[in-house]
């Protein structure tokens, strides 16, 4: 399984990095949920089929390992929110953290984009980042999320519009124009 396991990391750990970072916005974040991804690789190998490719298995268990951190952050949040009271302005406070410097984004427009995604629901946040920035075809992205094609297809038509929708409200405020 080492040398199994090996050859996982090196065709695949950057891509999955890549993922989990732009689902959770947090370089130490990230690192433990990769962590826990390949804990889980090794646990569950034995299980592997073979039914899907190894990329769309592992990047499944990605996925699944970053909608649990979210989980257990809202119910974090919850538990917190119960012994204070936020009154009427509870929807004004929001995370102001920038986005990690390791990113070295350097465009406005592609600044905006990662902004713009933040939007989305988390489906269609996994649907745009599983096929535009690391290239799965819709079968793959199917596969990885446990949607059928057509899910995929709505999904992503659905979380494109409401970028475009940002983006075109953003130009009319005066942002300049974008190059998407």
């Amino acid at each position: 399984m080492k040398v199994a396991f090996d050859e996982i990391y090196d065709q695949y750990h950057q891509d999955l990095y890549q993922f989990i970072f732009y689902m959770v916005k947090d370089k130490q974040i990230t690192e433990d949920l990769v962590q826990e991804v390949y804990l889980k690789v090794l646990k569950s190998s034995e299980r592997f089929r073979g039914d899907s490719s190894i990329k769309t298995w592992l990047f499944s268990i990605a996925r699944h390992v970053s909608l649990d951190h979210f989980r257990r952050k809202k119910r974090t949040r919850d538990r917190i929110a119960e012994y204070f009271d936020w009154g009427e302005k509870s929807h004004i406070i929001k995370d102001e953290r920038p986005l990690p410097e390791e990113m070295a984004i350097k465009s406005e427009e592609i600044k905006n984009l990662y902004t713009y995604l933040d939007s989305c629901t988390v489906d269609q946040k996994s649907v745009l980042i599983l096929r535009y920035i690391q290239s799965f075809s819709i079968q793959e992205t199917a596969a990885i999320l446990n949607f059928t094609v057509s899910k995929v297809k709505t999904t992503q038509h659905r979380g494109l519009k409401l970028l475009k929708k940002h983006i075109i409200e953003e130009q009319e405020k005066g942002g300049g124009s974008n190059g998407f």
